[in-house]
C-alpha cells in the first residue's frame, strides 16, 4: 500500500480516529496486571522480560494496537520487528482484527512489520545508490552465495580443498553479523586463512556483489548501516518518522540488528523490546545475549516489566524450570508462576543404554495412545540430531506415526543418504544409482561431460556404470575421449572401491564402513566444512556406523534402511513429534519427553569446549527450553551407557538433573545400572536415581539436603569424589563392541 506523503492524519480520515481508551478499552480486556503495564507504558524505552509461556505475543500485539486507538501514532509511524515471516504474518493478522473496527482493514497494512531482513530491504531499495547497488539489487541465496565465494577463491589461485569455500563464507557471515565491512576486519579477526588472505578476499566479494547488483542476507542490514551511519539527513528521516519500535525476540539479536535499532530508535527513545534472557540459544548463530542483558545501561531510565505468569504449564514444570535456570549468573532474573493448582510431578527415568531408552519412551507413548492421549500433543525433544534415529526405528517397529521437526529423517539426511550409497556400491557394483549419487563425492573433477561419456558406454557395452567407469579409466580409445584429469579420477575411484570390496571378505562390516568413510575423504569433507551444521552430519555419520553394529552383515543393513524408508510415508496427521531442542523453541505439548540427559550429551560437550562457562550457560538455557514446553507432563532420562562415535561410553547423570529440585521429580530408575558401595539417600534428585539404582555415589559439593555450586563452577570441572573411582565401572549388558 502506498504511504501518504506526511504525517498527520488525513481529515478523510480523522472520522475512522478510535475514541479514546478511556471509552473504550476492550483491546485490553483479558489482560493481567503485568501485560497491561507492557501494553500501556507508551513512553520511552521498555524491556518486557517475558518468560515462556506468560503470553509475550499478544502483549506485543496489543501494545501497536493501543498506540494506534489511542492516536500517538499512525501506522507508518511504528516500525515492529520480528524473527520469522511467520511471526510478523501472525502478528499483523492479530493487530488487523484488534484496529480493524476503529481504524479500518486497511490500518495493519500500513504499519512497517516483518522481519529484520524484509525491512532492512525494504530502506536499502530507496538509498541503493549511496552504496554502490541500483534498487532492483538481487539477493543471492546461500548456494549462489558459496558459489561467488569459491569464484573469488578461485581467481586469487587459492587451493580451494585447503581452504574451503564454506569456511570463508562462515566468516563473512560472522563478520556481518556483527556489523563489521572488509575494512574493519583485523589481522587477528581474519587468522590464517590462506595465509592471511581472508580480509582480502571478503572485499573482492563485496566487490563482486557490487557488480552483480547483489546482496547477500548480511548485507541488508551492513549497507543499512552504512546509509543510517554516513548520511545524517536519512538517519533523521527515519528517526522522525518512526515515533515507535517495537522489537519481538529482542535476545536474539546479533550485534549488526543490535546497532540498526539503536540508530533508528535514538531520536524519541520510543522502544521497546520483548525478549526472555532464560531462552537466549542462539548463540552459535550470532545470537549476542549481552544485548537484552546491558539494555538498562543503553537507554537510561528505562523501564523493565516482567511477565513470570504463566498459562501454559503446571507448577512443577515451572518450579523445576525456574530452579534450573536459576543457576546461571548471566541473566536478569524472573521465576515462572502459575495460578493453576496441582499436576504431575517431572519423571526421571535411568536406563542401561540408548535402545533401552527408545523402547521405555515408546512404551510410555503406546500407553499414553491407549489412553487416548494424542500423538501430536507428544514431543521428543533430543539435545544432537544423531539421537532420533533409535526412536525412528523403534516407532516404524510399532507402527507409532512420527514426524520429524526441523530436518529430514536420519535415513533421509543428505550425508546419510551419501554414506549408505558408498555402502551399497561396495555391496553391489551393480548399483547405478548409488554411482551416481556418490562418485563425485567429495569432488574429484568428474564433471557432466565425463558423466554423459559413461552413461554411453553404459549403453553400449550394456554395462554398470561402475563398470563402464573401470572401461574408461583404462582405455585411451573412447569418442570422444576423456580428458586425463578424468580418467585418473575414475581409475582411482575405481580401485578404492575395490579394494574396498576385497576388504569386505575378510573384514566386519563395521570395519569396511569406516574405512570406506576416511578412505574415501568423505568424513573429512565435513570436517573441513565450517557450516554450522557440519558437527552435526559428523555426528550422523558417526551414529550410522553404530547402527551398523546392530547387525550381522552390510546386506542385512542395507536391507533394513531399504524397509525403514518405505515406511517412512505416513500422512497421518495424528503423529508424535521428534526434534532437537533449538527446534522447539515457540511450540508447545501436553507431554514433552526429554531424553540423553548425561554427561557427554547434555550439555554438548562441543559446546563445553568452545565457550566454557558462557556454553555451559546457553546449555542450561536450553535445558530450560526444553522444560517449559510441556502443558502437563516432562519425563526426563538418561542411559548409564551410551555408544557415541561407535564408543561404548559410560556416563553420567546430566548436571543438569542435580540442579532439578527433588521435591518436584519423581524418580524410577533401572536397578543395577551403577556398580559400587550402597548409600543413604542424599539431598539430590541424581543422588536419589544413583541410590534408586543400586549405587552409592556422592556428588562433589553437595550437602545433605542441599544443593552445592551448579552452574557458577568450572564448564568441566569434576563430577563425582574420589571414592567413586574405586567402584567398578559401567558396561555394556551384553558384548556390543
Amino acid at each position: 500500500m502506498t504511504e501518504p506523503a506526511a504525517d498527520p492524519l488525513p481529515l478523510s480520515r480523522r472520522a475512522a480516529v478510535a475514541p479514546s481508551a478511556a471509552d473504550d478499552p476492550a483491546w485490553l480486556d483479558g489482560l493481567n496486571d503485568k501485560q497491561r503495564e507492557a501494553v500501556e507504558k507508551t513512553g520511552g524505552a521498555v524491556l518486557v522480560l517475558a518468560g515462556a509461556g506468560t503470553g509475550k505475543t499478544r502483549a506485543l500485539t496489543v501494545r501497536i494496537a493501543h498506540i494506534l486507538a489511542t492516536r500517538r501514532a499512525m501506522p507508518w509511524q511504528i516500525l515492529a520487528v520480528t524473527f520469522t515471516n511467520r511471526a510478523a504474518r501472525e502478528m499483523r493478522e492479530r493487530v488487523g482484527r484488534l484496529v480493524a473496527p476503529l481504524l479500518g482493514p486497511e490500518a495493519a497494512e500500513e504499519i512497517w512489520l516483518g522481519t529484520f531482513h524484509a525491512l532492512a530491504a525494504r530502506i536499502l531499495r530507496r538509498h541503493a545508490e549511496l552504496v554502490g547497488l541500483k534498487s532492483n539489487f538481487t539477493i543471492l541465496d546461500p548456494d549462489d552465495q558459496l558459489r561467488l565465494v569459491k569464484q573469488e577463491l578461485e581467481a586469487a589461485d587459492i587451493d580451494t580443498k585447503r581452504w574451503p569455500p564454506r569456511l570463508l563464507h562462515w566468516m563473512i557471515e560472522r563478520w556481518k553479523d556483527k556489523g563489521r565491512g572488509p575494512e574493519q576486519v583485523t589481522a587477528a579477526d581474519a587468522g590464517d586463512f590462506a595465509g592471511g588472505r581472508a580480509a582480502e578476499l571478503y572485499a573482492a566479494y563485496q566487490d563482486r556483489l557490487r557488480s552483480l547488483n547483489a546482496v547477500d542476507f548480511g548485507d541488508l542490514l551492513l549497507h543499512n548501516l552504512t546509509v543510517l551511519m554516513q548520511h545524517d539527513d536519512i538517519l533523521a528521516k527515519y528517526n522522525d518518522r518512526f515515533r515507535y519500535i517495537l522489537v519481538d525476540e529482542y535476545q536474539d539479536t546479533n550485534v549488526a540488528q543490535y546497532l540498526w535499532l539503536r540508530l533508528l530508535a535514538q531520536k524519541d527513545g520510543n522502544i521497546c523490546c520483548v525478549g526472555d534472557d532464560d531462552q537466549s540459544i542462539y548463540g552459535w548463530r550470532g545470537a549476542e545475549i549481552e544485548n537484552i542483558l546491558r539494555f538498562e545501561k543503553d537507554f537510561p531510565g528505562a523501564a523493565v516489566i516482567r511477565l513470570e505468569q504463566n498459562y501454559r504449564s503446571t507448577a512443577p514444570i515451572l518450579a523445576a524450570a525456574s530452579h534450573l535456570i536459576a543457576r546461571n549468573d548471566s541473566r536478569l532474573g524472573k521465576t515462572l508462576w502459575t495460578a493453576a493448582e496441582g499436576g504431575d510431578k517431572l519423571t526421571l527415568t535411568g536406563v542401561w543404554d540408548g535402545e533401552e531408552e527408545a523402547r521405555s519412551i515408546a512404551d510410555r507413548i503406546e500407553d499414553l495412545q491407549r489412553k487416548a492421549h494424542a500423538l501430536n500433543e507428544i514431543a521428543i525433544l533430543v539435545r544432537a540430531g544423531f539421537q532420533t534415529r533409535e526412536f525412528e526405528e523403534r516407532f516404524i517397529t510399532l507402527n507409532i506415526p512420527y514426524r520429524v521437526i526441523g530436518g529430514p529423517r536420519f535415513y533421509e539426511r543428505l550425508e546419510i543418504r551419501d554414506a549408505v550409497a558408498w555402502l551399497r556400491l561396495v555391496h553391489s557394483a551393480d548399483d547405478d544409482l548409488a554411482f551416481e549419487r556418490i562418485v563425485n563425492k567429495p569432488r574429484r573433477g568428474l564433471g557432466d561431460a565425463a558423466m554423459r561419456a559413461l552413461h554411453r558406454l553404459r549403453a553400449e557395452r550394456g554395462v554398470s556404470l561402475f563398470e563402464a567407469a573401470r572401461i574408461a579409466a583404462s582405455s585411451g580409445d573412447l569418442r570422444p575421449p576423456l580428458q586425463s584429469r578424468a580418467r585418473r579420477a575414475l581409475d582411482n575411484f575405481v580401485q578404492m572401491v575395490e579394494r574396498w570390496r576385497r576388504l569386505a571378505e575378510t573384514a566386519s562390516h563395521v570395519e569396511v564402513a569406516e574405512t570406506v568413510l576416511d578412505e574415501s575423504g568423505y568424513t573429512a569433507m565435513w570436517q573441513q566444512d565450517k557450516a554450522p551444521d557440519a558437527p552435526g552430519r559428523l555426528e550422523n555419520l558417526k551414529e550410522l556406523v553404530r547402527a551398523l553394529t546392530e547387525f550381522e552383515n552390510l546386506g542385512g543393513f542395507l536391507e533394513h534402511i531399504a524397509l525403514v524408508m518405505e515406511a517412512t510415508g505416513s500422512t497421518e496427521a495424528d503423529m508424535v513429534n521428534v526434534m532437537t531442542l533449538h527446534s522447539a523453541k515457540g511450540l508447545e505439548f501436553d507431554t514433552v519427553f526429554l531424553p540423553g540427559w548425561e554427561e557427554g550429551v547434555f550439555p554438548h560437550p562441543r559446546t563445553l569446549n568452545e565457550n566454557g562457562l558462557a556454553g555451559l550457560e546457553e546449555e542450561r538455557r536450553l535445558a530450560h527450553v526444553g522444560l517449559t514446553r510441556a502443558r502437563r507432563n516432562v519425563h526426563i532420562s538418561f542411559a548409564a551407557n551410551r555408544r557415541i562415535h561407535n564408543q561404548w561410553a559410560s556416563n553420567l547423570p546430566s548436571r543438569f538433573i542435580d540442579e532439578l529440585p527433588p521435591e518436584h521429580v519423581e524418580v524410577a530408575t533401572e536397578q543395577g545400572l551403577y556398580a559400587g558401595r550402597a548409600g543413604g539417600p542424599g539431598g539430590t534428585v541424581v543422588e536419589a536415581a544413583v541410590v534408586e539404582a543400586g549405587g552409592g555415589r556422592r556428588a562433589e559439593g553437595f550437602g545433605d539436603g542441599g544443593f552445592g555450586d551448579g552452574g557458577a563452577g568450572s564448564a568441566n570441572r569434576g563430577r563425582f569424589d574420589d571414592g567413586w573411582n574405586n567402584t567398578a565401572p559401567l558396561a555394556p549388558k551384553s558384548g556390543g563392541s
